[in-house]
């Protein structure tokens, strides 16, 4: 679905129809962040993330800080390989590991 930004989220929705007005982002939050907002989806590293990695073990977990006194919002994004723990490193190239394992396989299928 669009986010309120523009970009192409997996983890948004929306509800607008009859009335209704339900916007939520349905990503995985850590319970310590802020309240999600609309205007949140601007700053999220998330759709890009989406968009630059396909791999279907990739994790996102967000986390909304708020700034000091509540101005200044900021979304932190983390990555997790469910297969080999914590993305270390730019989370849209995504896990070493999976990325290495594949080479392989690709290398001896051509081979």
């Amino acid at each position: 679905m669009i986010t309120p930004s523009g970009a192409e989220c997996v983890y948004y929705y929306e509800d607008l129809q009859r009335g209704a007005s339900r916007r939520e982002c349905r990503a995985a939050y850590d319970p310590r962040s802020a309240p999600w907002q609309p205007s949140d989806c601007g700053r999220c590293a998330v759709p890009g993330v989406l968009a630059a990695n396909g791999s279907p073990h990739l994790e996102l977990r967000m986390t909304i800080k708020a700034g000091m006194l509540g101005f200044g919002r900021r979304v932190v994004v983390d990555a997790w390989c469910t297969l080999h723990g914590p993305i270390t490193g730019d989370v849209r190239v995504g896990c070493a590991a999976c990325n290495a394992e594949a080479d392989a396989l690709l290398h001896r299928a051509l081979d």
